[in-house]
Order: C-alpha cells, then sequence, then structure tokens
C-alpha cells in the first residue's frame, strides 16, 4: 500500500500500510516517535476537518471520498483493530453512499476498494478473502473511469493485490497480472515515485534483478526533479518512506556481485 500511495494531492501513499493484500504499500517505519506523532497528529487533523466538511454537505461528492481518503491516512495510526475496522467501515459507509448517487465516481470506487482492504486487514480470515474481489472489481472500474487517477493509482493498486494475495485457488494472487499492472501504472505515472519504487520492490522479490537494477537507476535519475514536483507538508510523509525504501533497494543492489565481475569470474572458472 502501498499503499499504497493511495493519494491523489494528500499523500501518504504508496505505504502503503494500506489492506490485507496490498502489503506492498507497507506501514511505514517512521524515523523517531516524535516525528511519527507529527504525521499522526496531522492525520487526526485532517480526519476532523473533512469530516466536518463532509457532515456539513454530506450530497457534496469532493466532500465524500476526501473524508474516505482521510479515514484511510488515519487508519495508520490507529492502536488497535476496533479502530482500525472503525474508521474502514466510516469509509466504506461514505463512499457507498457517494456511489449510490453518483455511480460514475472513480474516486469513489477507489476509495471503497481501499477501506475495503482496511477492514480487510483487520479480519485476516475468511471474510477477508471475501473481499478481495469486491476490491479488484472496485478498483477496476475506478481505472476505467479515471485510469490517471491518484497518479495511476487503480493500476497500482491492482499490481499490489495480485502480488500479494495468494494465489489460485485461496484468492486472485498473479505474478504475471501483477507485472502488467505495476508496469502499466508506471507508464501512466512514469513520475511518481511511488510507482518506480513497487516495481523495483516486486522485481527484487521475483529474483528479477537485472530490472529491479534498471528500475533504480531511472528512479534515482528522476529523484531530483521528483522533489520539485511533490513539495510541502502534505508530502513529507510520502518522502520520509520513499527514501527509506530507496535505501533499503540500494542496499539490496549493492549486495549482488557486479555483473563484469561474474563474467570474469566465469572466463577463470573456464
Amino acid at each position: 500500500m502501498a499503499i499504497l500511495n493511495p493519494r491523489t494531492r494528500h499523500p501518504a501513499p504508496g505505504r502503503w500500510a494500506t489492506a490485507l493484500f496490498l502489503s506492498a504499500v507497507v506501514r511505514i517505519i517512521f524515523a523517531g516517535e516524535s516525528r511519527n506523532q507529527i504525521f499522526a497528529d496531522r492525520a487526526g487533523a485532517e480526519y476532523h476537518r473533512a469530516q466536518t466538511q463532509f457532515q456539513s454537505n454530506t450530497n457534496d461528492p469532493a466532500a465524500a471520498w476526501q473524508f474516505a481518503r482521510a479515514c484511510f491516512d488515519f487508519n495508520d495510526f490507529a492502536t488497535n483493530n476496533a479502530g482500525r475496522a472503525t474508521l474502514a467501515n466510516q469509509g466504506i459507509a461514505t463512499c457507498r453512499q457517494l456511489l449510490a448517487r453518483e455511480s460514475n465516481s472513480a474516486p469513489g470506487h477507489y476509495y471503497l476498494a481501499i477501506e475495503l482492504g482496511q477492514l480487510a486487514d483487520t479480519k485476516r480470515n475468511l471474510a477477508a478473502f471475501k473481499m478481495v474481489k469486491e476490491m479488484e472489481r472496485e478498483f477496476k472500474t475506478a481505472g476505467d473511469l479515471d485510469e490517471h487517477f491518484d497518479y495511476a493509482g487503480p493500476a497500482r493498486c491492482l499490481g499490489l493485490l495480485h502480488r500479494d494475495a495468494p494465489g489460485w485457488p485461496v484468492s486472485i494472487g498473479n505474478r504475471h497480472k501483477a507485472r502488467e499492472w505495476l508496469e502499466q501504472a508506471v507508464k501512466l505515472a512514469p513520475d511518481y515515485p511511488e510507482n518506480r519504487l513497487n516495481l523495483v520492490e516486486s522485481y527484487w522479490q521475483w529474483k528479477d534483478h537485472e530490472a529491479a537494477g534498471n528500475e533504480l537507476k531511472t528512479l534515482d535519475a528522476l529523484w531530483p526533479s521528483a522533489q520539485t514536483n511533490f513539495t510541502g507538508e502534505a508530502w513529507e510523509r510520502s518522502w520520509n518512506d520513499w527514501s527509506m525504501r530507496r535505501d533499503v533497494a540500494r542496499k539490496n543492489s549493492k549486495k549482488l556481485p557486479r555483473r563484469r565481475n561474474r563474467r570474469k569470474a566465469a572466463v577463470e572458472l573456464n
């Protein structure tokens, strides 16, 4: 999750600490408790602001999906499953109300899928597996309506969902589909760091080290421009996550022998 980086203009994504099967959107390990508290305070403030805005006009589509997004962001800081489930159910109810009025709302379908993932993460049982198909359907619908939403969020989420869900016959996990969706997200939003990071991590997970290395080089090249494009307080949490994940990817890359050295070793063996 990973994010989950399911964020449009209010990031925190890709950390996606998102859902049971959006584990790529992993729960962030923050730099320290003080920094974590800053992010928690900001998420809480945004949650209450969005809730007030939505309650003042429940027929406002933007207010509805923005509140659902705030539920998702704040969910990362809930201290127990009961609290996480409460926030997830608030987001789900809000999205279902929105979609009952506007069935073609891409944000409504998108955040409904994400909140279902949050709720599934609190269950970790058969009920959670049953939610996966609905998540997949909602992400696909969101993509059909607006494939660019949240920096190719629907494709990104579908890729993570197929990557991390158990495979058939238990669930919908499928490496081929995961790769297709994650690569599609990069095509749609190539300058968004979350999309590149997901590919780097996935290639490494699949032991395609050459592809991971190439993608990491591309990520490093776009990093400076991304730092000027995604700026401000709203993006600080994402940058905290992205920087940590890139550092891990770099360390993994250094563990591999250089290709030249491998060739030299092969020649010497012959």
